[in-house]
């Protein structure tokens, strides 16, 4: 490169700082433009490469000149920079995109409208036990960017979410997870379900025969959306409704999962370290992955059974007085909420609330009818919650704070009962982020 290609980057988070890096160390020139404030922390390392940025503000004239943007996955397609960027026939990728250049890693990527990170983390552990050098990266850990310009793994777990999916088009993973299609951020895709599950089904792309597409046999959208594709990889489905020759099934409550030429691995569900049926999909398609690589039954048996979940994902946050509090505060849209309600065993005071990005509450109508006893909404406009809930249930209290949510559904639980933060929206109306969501949920619980 007689003159250093320009390269700009959108967005300076965890992804788009780590693309920085890995774009200075590939030899570019780059520049780092923020529309928001940055964080100290990625300013920090921003400055400590010497990377040129800007915050709050997007300089045209020094972003068109770009010979391609890598774009953060938060940032729509419809904001002004990103048409005026397109207008001019300049690429937009993602930070995956431009790190999988990088790598000869093997990649696993995991997608799906719910249980990714559970799914990935979940992977990543059986992987790690097993004694593989692996990284873990996507929507989840450090920046992939990051780790491939200063790392060296030969595989890397990667939880890879639809607006990700959208910036990739010569990527491949080698072993792809789909766990399942629900609507979810609508709002990207013209409302149209359709496009939401061209952008999941993406994890196909440029995958050949030697690649692995796992997939659930029990999810009537990817089994739709799959009809439109022609898979090159080998397949592999997983199932807890019916026995498949080939991938996982569910039988007298044991895992079965059988691959060609190798040993059936089989494990009792009560064994799992992740309980619930959507934990039994997430640990079907982990073990599955694992069974491709070869690994040993035993290991895969010993990391399945102590495998830690990730924090504000249905993490048990206390009990007082016989009532136990659940932190579900990941669950930022409708079937999240459905997922979590359906794994209670307990009658349940429900929060719920935030800023709703188009939902149907009509999907969670009759599991709050048979399991909730009392709603407490956490947010700053709840109408939509009572209009949905009002014929449901008894009690829909408003609260504007965790606390003074903690407080009243503490107060309208019994003994045996479960207080559940799941709030099918987003938190940014009250909170910095869902973990901020969670952690004040969790300090209140304290305060009790």
């Amino acid at each position: 490169m007689a003159e250093r290609d320009y390269i700009v980057i959108l967005g300076a988070g965890e992804s788009g700082t780590g693309a920085a890096i890995l774009a200075q160390k590939q030899g570019f020139d780059v520049f780092v433009s923020d529309f928001g404030p940055i964080d100290s922390v990625f300013k920090k390392q921003l400055t400590e490469n010497g990377i040129p940025f800007e915050e709050k503000q997007h300089t045209e004239s020094a972003i068109l000149s770009a010979k391609e943007v890598i774009k953060s996955p938060g940032i729509p397609e419809t904001v002004p920079i990103i048409k005026n960027i397109k207008a001019k026939g300049i690429p937009v990728i993602s930070e995956i995109e431009f790190a999988g250049r990088y790598t000869d890693a093997k990649t696993i990527c995991i997608t799906g409208s719910n249980g990714k990170s559970t799914t990935t983390m979940l992977t990543y552990h059986i992987l790690k036990n097993a004694g593989l050098n692996v990284g873990l990266a996507g929507n989840i850990g450090k920046s992939f960017a990051l780790q491939v310009a200063t790392e060296q793994f030969d595989w890397y777990v990667l939880e890879i979410s639809s607006f990700m999916l959208d910036d990739m088009y010569q990527f491949k993973a080698d072993i792809g997870v789909l766990l399942n299609i629900t609507p979810d951020h609508l709002d990207r895709y013209d409302y149209k379900m359709e496009k939401y599950v061209d952008s999941k089904l993406r994890i196909l792309q440029n995958q050949t025969p030697g690649d692995v597409f796992i997939y659930c046999a029990d999810d009537s959208e990817t089994l739709k959306g799959l009809e439109r594709y022609t898979i090159q990889a080998k397949v592999y489905p997983f199932s807890i409704e019916k026995e498949l020759n080939l991938g996982a099934y569910l039988k007298n409550n044991e895992i079965n999962i059988n691959l060609e030429n190798q040993s059936s691995f089989i494990m009792s569900i009560t064994e799992l370290a992740l309980q619930g049926k959507h934990n039994i999909y997430n640990s079907m398609a982990s073990g599955i992955v694992a069974k491709v690589l070869e690994l040993r039954n035993e290991s895969i048996r010993e990391s399945m059974g102590n495998f830690k979940n990730i924090e504000h994902r249905l993490e048990h946050a206390g009990r007082i007085s016989g009532i136990d509090f659940i932190n579900d505060s990941k669950a930022t849209n409708i079937n999240s909420t459905w997922y979590a309600l359906e794994s209670m065993t307990t009658d349940v005071v429900l929060i719920l609330g935030g800023v709703d990005k188009g939902n149907d509450y009509d999907m969670l109508k009759d599991l709050v009818r048979s399991k909730v006893k009392a709603i407490v909404c956490l947010g700053k406009d709840n109408k939509r919650i009572h209009d949905a809930f009002e014929d449901e249930v008894e009690v829909i209290v408003n609260t504007f704070s965790a606390a003074e949510a903690v407080q009243i559904a503490y107060h309208l639980a019994q003994k045996g009962d479960t207080v559940l933060l799941s709030p099918a929206c987003a938190s940014f109306d009250l909170f910095r982020n869902y973990e901020d969501r969670g952690n004040q949920f969790k300090a209140a619980i304290k305060e009790l």
